[in-house]
């Protein structure tokens, strides 16, 4: 059975999808089911407007939008839809080392706010968007758990690992 797609991830051009894909891949591993789609504010603004516009029509819950640059897709699309938005800055090949995108996403004015991960930190977008589902969704909550157990036992294993290294 496929998931319901409850989650919107968007990115401003192809050269972004090798970083939004973190975003897709943990949502995969948490069966929570998403759309992904190239959806460009300065390229596409009616296909950017549309898309935040009919976000809850179509049921989705959350949306992640990354962007590079000027990175103004995150911000645009939470001013267009009542759905939290989660935006990821992507360093790409015109920034300014990153920056440009980090600012842009994180400096939103109030009234519009936009949660910003880290610069390439599309996992913890997907992460984050699970929480936000997990919060009213009993089961998508017990998979964020587990997936954080996961984390604890990993990091458990390092530790023994280094213990038997010395």
């Amino acid at each position: 059975m496929k998931n319901i797609i409850q989650v919107g991830i968007i990115m401003g051009s192809q050269s972004d999808l090798i970083i939004m894909k973190e975003a897709a891949d943990i949502l995969t591993k948490l069966e929570i089911g998403f759309e992904l789609q190239i959806v460009s504010a300065h390229r596409t603004p009616e296909l950017m407007f549309d898309y935040a516009k009919n976000a809850t029509d179509r049921g989705l819950k959350v949306i992640i939008a990354g962007a590079g640059g000027a990175a103004h897709l995150p911000g645009m699309v939470a001013s267009l839809t009542p759905l939290p938005v989660i935006g990821v800055p992507i360093k790409s090949s015109n920034s300014i080392d990153g920056w440009d995108s980090v600012l842009s996403i994180l400096q939103m004015p109030n009234g519009v706010p936009v949660a910003t991960v880290a610069l390439n930190a599309a996992q913890n977008a997907g992460i984050l968007a699970a929480q936000i589902i997990g919060s009213s969704n009993l089961d998508v909550q017990k998979r964020v758990s587990a997936f954080k157990e996961e984390l604890k036992v990993k990091v458990n294993k390092s530790n023994e690992d280094l213990e038997g290294s010395f």
